[in-house]
């Protein structure tokens, strides 16, 4: 494969301004990749891109924009070829959480989080995916989870959204195969960053144990996409937890689930 992770390549990486996709910001900069940030929170991004020219002499772009908008990922394709550049690795790892049992949640804010953990990724695959497989060059990574591979009460909204993000990331690595483009999913467990404190679940067990690291997450993600891998776990906890339930029945994954995420007392 002759995708270079480093200096001559540029990567767009949605979700940018804080946690994973922040990381991989830092990262790719460290290789010295030129960046694409994109994020709503606009003065973040530009702190950030300001840190990461400075320190890493690499041309970083803020894009504004907001994923739950349904014009969001056309805004950016738009902005981006306007300005000239190339994207040869695309992250799509904006995504959040709604947690709370599904009669009492708020079902705006589930939209919401349809779009942008999963609508918005299809669009910015399918704009930045037809370019790539043009120039028969560059690679896709798409942020699923270990909630991708089981139901998860109070938060089964967004493991619905992960497991759709798993099955087309699979579906379109078969589909891009010859053309150059290489789709990877990387599937990390309860990673110590944001996400739970903005989903309000840090009293539950599966946020009360040790947190993978998003150094690591994002470490592993590199690797395999510069490989081409199409399925990444992050620990070999994970790897183990979602082998051992390909051999358990639907509804005590479900139960053990419940039990995880439920809010303690």
């Amino acid at each position: 494969m002759d995708l270079i992770i480093g200096k001559g390549s540029t990567a767009l990486i949605t979700g940018a301004s804080s946690g994973i996709g922040r990381e991989f910001a830092l990262q790719l900069a460290q290789r010295g990749c030129d960046l694409l940030i994109v994020a709503r929170n606009i003065e973040a991004l530009r702190a950030l891109a300001t840190h990461l020219q400075d320190r890493y002499q690499v041309l970083v772009m803020p894009v504004q924009a907001d994923l739950a908008d349904q014009q969001g990922p056309e805004t950016i394709y738009r902005r981006v070829t306007a300005a000239g550049v190339t994207v040869d690795i695309l992250i799509n790892n904006a995504g959040f959480n709604v947690y709370g049992p599904l009669l009492q949640t708020d079902l705006l804010e589930e939209t919401k989080m349809i779009a942008v953990n999963f609508t918005s990724l299809v669009a910015l695959s399918k704009r930045f995916g037809a370019d790539m497989a043009q120039r028969r060059r560059g690679a896709i990574l798409n942020i699923g989870s270990t909630a991708s591979f089981a139901p998860a009460p109070f938060a089964s909204v967004y493991a619905a959204t992960k497991a759709a993000v798993l099955s087309v990331s699979e579906a379109l690595s078969e589909e891009f195969r010859g053309t150059g483009v290489t789709v990877t999913v990387l599937c990390p467990g309860p990673i110590a960053t944001d996400f739970a404190r903005r989903a309000r679940m840090t009293n539950t067990k599966i946020f009360s144990g040790k947190l993978g690291s998003a150094e690591v997450v994002v470490r592993l993600g590199l690797a395999a996409l510069q490989t081409g891998k199409g399925l990444v776990f992050t620990s070999l906890a994970n790897r183990l937890q979602i082998f051992s339930m390909r051999f358990s029945p639907r509804q005590l994954i479900a139960k053990v689930g419940k039990t995880l995420l439920s809010p303690s007392s």
